[in-house]
């Protein structure tokens, strides 16, 4: 085993593990990319003030997001076809963010269902993310079922009403399972890890979904299903309707313009996002970090700006936290963790990111993150 030392490390070792169809739609945006890039490469712009001789002792990362105490402001994001990272996946990273103390977030698209995680983590509450599709009676279907597995927050995603092309899904011809064409099998045979994994779970399509929609027998129905479900007609009227069927702590994701940040605030939400998708939807839209600033300075003082989108250290946690972020989101370097070791390196990922961020804090003059603000970075750097 190789010694870790950042999310890097587990990025390169994911890469050996993990089957080139499902590595790279983890570890890609659309089209050209750009904003996936400028996601995290504008992280590095920002410059931090190093302070000396202040007491560094009892230091805190605790707090909360949307009244939920957690041991720092990091939640696992909804990632799709998690489980095609690594057997079991949702399962295994659930049990790595519970025994942390911060929130998972399970995808409608996810391979584990929302009663696997709930088994999974004996009822342990987690958060929710539901994309809004055509067929309502399930969306009412699949809220029930969040509500009946304990979720406690319902993570509404609003910027997938259709589908931002990604090249190189299309060119591995992804699918869950993987499609035996000769160069997926070639590449599966240099895979044996992760193949014998999937040999051992019965977990292979999309767990929320399969057995639970009328007509989908086979992965050739589901697929044909799930194309077609996606509602390019989702408006706010929607937001209020699944708030009320919801009752719940209600979160708004992809949120990238003051304007929608306000009619988000009206909504009654408790938090949003400020989101691009992981630069997977509108190429060329500006990075989550610096639509942040903007947004919390309209919105801040009505609901929580939590922030996702580029994340690959304590760092940036650190941050996003002083530009007005109440909360954070990690999807790739989770999922770098977990296509490198399963839940260990998911637990390591989230070791990391708390090491970087606590000691980032103290070199910075604070002991307390509730205590941090933009007065911790270079002013012009942000």
């Amino acid at each position: 085993m190789p010694i870790i030392t950042n999310i890097e490390d587990l990025r390169v070792l994911a890469k050996k593990r993990v089957p080139r169809m499902f590595y790279d739609y983890a570890d890609s945006g659309s089209w050209t990319e750009s904003t996936y890039r400028a996601n995290e490469a504008d992280f590095a712009k920002i410059k931090l003030r190093q302070r000396v001789a202040v007491n560094m002792e009892n230091r805190t990362t605790r707090t909360e997001m949307i009244g939920q105490k957690v041991a720092m402001p990091v939640a696992i994001a909804p990632t799709g076809l998690t489980g095609m990272q690594h057997a079991d996946g949702e399962i295994l990273a659930a049990r790595a963010a519970k025994a942390f103390g911060i929130p998972f977030t399970l995808s409608t698209m996810s391979i584990c269902s929302i009663e696997d995680i709930a088994q999974g983590t004996d009822k342990h509450p987690f958060w929710f993310q539901l994309y809004v599709m055509k067929d309502k009676g399930f969306i009412e279907r699949l809220i029930d079922r969040a509500k009946a597995a304990n979720c406690s927050a319902l993570v509404l995603t609003l910027d997938l009403q259709i589908l931002g092309q990604r090249h190189k899904d299309i060119i591995n011809g992804l699918s869950a399972p993987p499609k035996l064409t000769i160069p997926n099998i070639l590449n599966l045979m240099t895979k044996p890890r992760w193949c014998l994994g999937m040999l051992g779970t019965p977990r292979r399509n999309f767990g929320n979904i399969f057995g639970h929609v009328d007509g989908i027998e086979n992965m050739g129905s589901l697929s044909e299903w799930t194309a077609k479900q996606f509602d390019p007609a989702l408006s706010w009227a929607d937001v209020e309707w699944i708030k009320k069927r919801w009752g719940g702590k209600l979160i708004l994701k992809g949120i990238q313009d003051v304007e929608d940040a306000r009619i988000a605030a009206d909504s009654g939400a408790d938090a949003l996002i400020v989101s691009n998708h992981g630069g997977r939807q509108l190429d060329g839209a500006p990075s989550s970090i610096s639509a942040l600033p903007a947004i919390v300075e309209a919105v801040g003082h009505r609901l929580e700006v939590h922030m996702d989108g580029g994340i690959r250290s304590g760092q940036d946690v650190l941050k996003a936290w002083a530009l007005g972020a109440r909360g954070t989101y990690i999807g790739r370097s989770m999922l770098y963790g977990l296509g490198a070791m399963g839940q260990e390196g998911v637990a390591k990922a989230l070791q990391i990111i708390h090491k970087e961020l606590d000691l980032t804090m103290a070199f910075c003059g604070h002991t307390d993150i509730n205590k941090v603000d933009k007065g911790i970075l270079l002013p012009g750097t942000y």
